[in-house]
């Protein structure tokens, strides 16, 4: 029986986003060329931002922000897809982002195949939207972790639930 185990799992901090919003906006505020842009940045539930401008140009520089103060807390852009610059009421333009929680099938597939690929001797299995890697040995887990970090599989991964009994 496997005693040591670790899920891989693709989540975005939405606190993390939360702060980030609220600095992206302090500072869209203050900035000189930003000030009257009838510029917004929102939540939309909790998969989606919507960034909301005046105009194209204007809403690009508000992602720009955006997405540095998303850095800066740490919150990786991997897990954000852009959807495209629509127009909106009263002669503005929004841009939908939605952001990914949990890994689709398909990645999951692909992630546990690179394992096998790997002849270490572990198991992955898919669990809803997490892989979950056990095995004998710590060493061959952490190979493991070692071997998909070096991996692009467009998605942003974390490493949680590591177990030893």
């Amino acid at each position: 029986m496997p005693e040591n185990s670790f899920d891989i799992v693709s989540k975005i901090d939405l606190q993390e986003v939360s702060n980030a919003m609220q600095q992206a906006m302090k500072e869209i505020h203050t900035r000189f060329d930003l000030k009257d842009s009838k510029s917004n940045i929102e939540l939309e539930g909790k998969e989606a931002i919507v960034l909301s401008s005046i105009d194209e140009f204007k809403l690009k520089s508000i992602n720009d922000v955006f997405q540095q103060k998303l850095v800066k807390r740490g919150v990786p852009l991997k897990g954000l897809t852009y959807g495209k610059i629509e127009p909106a009421a009263g002669s503005t333009v929004r841009q939908r982002i939605s952001m990914q929680q949990g890994i689709p099938i398909e990645k999951a597939r692909e992630i546990v195949k690179k394992i096998k690929d790997s002849k270490k001797r572990v198991q992955a299995s898919i669990q809803g939207d997490l892989v979950r890697v056990s095995g004998k040995d710590r060493d061959s887990l952490q190979e493991i972790i070692a071997l998909l970090r070096n991996a692009d599989f467009g998605i942003d991964m974390q490493f949680t639930n590591y177990r030893t009994n």
